[in-house]
């Protein structure tokens, strides 16, 4: 139960056991470090593989306004969070986003994720003054092909060089970067680095930016059948080191569903209203997190994190 006196324990029995009745693998938390705030599934874009089924006018995951973040901001910070953390959709397209930036920006660094196409590049000129907040803002650019045929197949026509635009016009202005690509499989992982690094430095960009790979995660709601963790799995091929370096395990995720501010386990279960845990942060880090959701097994098994923290 949480502070407001509702139940978030009555979950399918999958969160517990196996279909063939194994104990489930969880994984509890040992604190908060990261505060991730999904800011809605509208998105000027409609990617056919986005992981959140994001498009133009999508509410599945409600905009998030100012006032609907800034409390848990403020619990976040009393909790000794280290970095707040901003994901969508497309985060620009949310009215608010420069103000609750402002607000994270007084307390602890920001990362937003954005395509990188008009509506960031409309509001470049709202986001420079954030430039004097006490803590530095951080951008991760979606960059899903260093060939811009393959990324404009998913994102459309003349996306490749939108998003090229808007990484010139953030680094121009002072801000850091960081780039999110998919697994690009077939190829020698040092020719794909030396690929992105062309495309970059062409651009009058670091070529040496950081970059951050991401397997196949399938849009939300998708029935994939992946191996069960069962509580043998996360003792026999994991450690307490490791376990700790799942992102549930020191991060929670802040969205807005039917009109209610919700906490879940993380960044790829939102589809999923067994991982809805609390209404509050602090009591969402007493919930031992199961490990049923097909992309926990990503997690498991490739190490893939949302983070950037090291």
């Amino acid at each position: 139960m949480d502070t407001k006196g509702n139940y978030y324990s009555a979950r399918s029995d999958l969160w517990y056991r196996t279909l063939e009745g194994e104990p489930r693998g969880f994984i509890q938390a040992h604190g908060l470090e990261e505060v991730w705030f999904h800011t809605g599934t509208a998105c000027n874009l409609a990617c056919p593989f986005c992981l959140e089924g994001s498009k133009p006018g999508d509410n599945r995951l409600q905009l998030a306004r100012f006032d609907d973040v800034k409390p848990f901001i403020d619990e976040a910070v009393a909790l000794g969070v280290r970095q707040f953390s901003f994901t969508g959709g497309e985060p620009f397209i949310n009215k608010d986003i420069v103000r609750i930036l402002n607000a994270g920006l007084q307390h602890r660094p920001c990362l937003v994720l954005t395509n990188g196409t008009e509506p960031l590049i409309k509001r470049l000129h709202q986001l420079k003054p954030l430039l004097n907040c006490p803590n530095p803002l951080h951008f991760r650019v979606s960059l899903d092909h260093f060939d811009a045929m393959q990324h404009d197949q998913g994102r459309g026509e003349g996306m490749f060089a939108h998003a090229l635009e808007g990484m010139r016009k953030l680094y121009q202005n002072g801000f850091s970067l960081s780039i999110a690509s998919q697994v690009i499989s077939g190829m020698d992982a040092n020719e794909v680095s030396r690929r992105f690094s062309e495309i970059l430095e062409a651009a009058g960009l670091p070529g040496d930016l950081p970059r951050i790979e991401f397997p196949e995660f399938h849009p939300p709601e998708t029935e994939v059948i992946v191996p069960h963790i069962t509580t043998h799995c996360m003792t026999t091929y994991q450690t307490e080191k490791t376990r700790q370096q799942f992102m549930c395990a020191f991060s929670r995720m802040v969205v807005k569903i039917a009109g209610r501010m919700q906490v879940y386990a993380c960044t790829l279960v939102d589809d999923d209203p067994d991982y809805a845990l609390a209404e509050t942060l602090a009591d969402s880090l007493q919930v031992p997190v199961s490990m049923k959701h097909h992309r926990c097994y990503s997690c498991f098994r490739f190490g893939a994190s949302c983070s950037e923290l090291k």
